[in-house]
């Protein structure tokens, strides 16, 4: 039988001690919700041809627009955000380049309008919708344009030069016809009826509340091997209200099922 109080305190030690295990990189990366903030549309990109574009091209009157911020060549997240993305899209009624607009962003400065071309032509493979090719942008930029851009949004990231990779957080914003942040989905879970929620609300210049703060990041620290790697770390950062609720919640249950399965003692009654 645990101690109770231990048992309490070996719960709290190890959520400490998740907590100081991430990697001090990631103190650098996240997405600040910049709720009601105009995006610049003045900003130069560059489209899947390579031409010069401005951000105030890829809106449109009365359609809101879905901003993804990526890098084409992610080992992991990045495609993830886009796959749930597209299954969201898939399963409402509304089509890009009709009802809405996608601009799919990437963050790297050394990516290449043919590798935005090939990442496009994939996705159009999977969002069969005859608007698409119009209706969903696949970009790239300079690195002045990325800074402004991702700045005013809150997109927070990390060049890890040791591995060669970004540390980043998974995000979609919705966008009004003007540019305005109006929602955030934070994480790669886009319900179909939400997404037609923020549409709509975006559509009517309204502004959502912050997102919870659940976050995705592409990178990873392991403590044990004292080494980075490559795969998806979930990060929840919730109040301090929540993680009492569940850390009691947990001690609660074991301590339930502890008597329980504990024999009464000869005698007892």
């Amino acid at each position: 039988m645990i101690y109770r109080p231990t048992l309490f305190l070996a719960i709290l030690l190890s959520f400490t001690a998740w907590t100081r295990a991430q990697p001090s990189i990631l103190k650098n990366v996240g997405i600040d919700q910049h709720l009601g903030t105009t995006l610049p549309l003045d900003t130069p990109l560059r489209d899947e041809q390579g031409s010069t574009i401005l951000l105030s091209d890829c809106f449109h009157p009365g359609r809101p627009v879905i901003l993804t911020f990526v890098y084409y060549k992610c080992p992991g997240l990045c495609t993830t955000t886009l796959n749930q993305l597209a299954r969201s899209l898939t399963a409402i009624s509304q089509s890009a380049g009709k009802d809405f607009d996608i601009l799919t962003i990437s963050f790297d400065p050394n990516e290449t309008p043919d590798l935005a071309l090939a990442k496009k032509q994939s996705y159009l493979r999977s969002y069969r919708r005859p608007t698409a090719d119009a209706g969903w942008r696949f970009l790239t930029a300079p690195a002045d344009s990325i800074q402004r851009l991702t700045t005013a949004a809150g997109f927070r990231y990390k060049w890890d030069d040791q591995y060669k990779v970004f540390a980043h957080a998974s995000a979609v914003m919705i966008l009004s016809p003007a540019g305005k942040i109006t929602r955030y989905f934070l994480g790669v879970d886009y319900p179909p009826n939400e997404i037609i929620q923020a549409l709509a609300g975006a559509r009517a210049d309204q502004i959502a509340p912050p997102a919870e703060q659940v976050f995705l990041y592409c990178f990873h620290y392991d403590p044990n091997t004292g080494k980075y790697g490559l795969i998806i770390n979930r990060a929840i950062r919730a109040s301090g209200v929540l993680i009492l609720l569940a850390l009691f919640g947990t001690i609660g249950f074991l301590v339930l099922r502890e008597r329980r399965h504990t024999p009464l003692t000869p005698g007892a009654h």
